[in-house]
């Protein structure tokens, strides 16, 4: 399977609230992030295409981040999202991860 990924990511082992614009909020792990988009591994279902809000705390920042998101795939324990338009903090703090 060709990866069509544009921004590189780091793993991560993030716990993050997931609220569903639709639904109650749950929690997950992240395990991957980008400015791109993140995979969270969780046994909570997702639909293809659900839009949400990811609330998580990024190693070195002081407070949480609410970052938009849409589902952009679904398997077997997890979920990947593709970022909405993220603020310059958010990408500023998730760049720093790269490094």
């Amino acid at each position: 399977m060709e990866d069509k990924r544009v921004h590189p990511r780091v793993i991560v082992d993030l716990t993050v609230s997931c609220e569903p614009k639709d639904g109650s909020a749950f929690t997950g792990l992240a395990r991957d992030i980008s400015v791109g988009g993140m995979f969270i591994e969780t046994s909570a279902p997702m639909v293809f295409g659900s839009e949400l809000s990811i609330v998580v705390r990024l190693p070195g920042a002081k407070a949480d981040f609410r970052l938009p998101a849409i589902v952009r795939w679904v398997k077997s324990g997890g979920f990947g999202v593709q970022f909405g338009l993220l603020g310059a903090r958010e990408t500023h703090a998730i760049t720093e991860l790269l490094h």
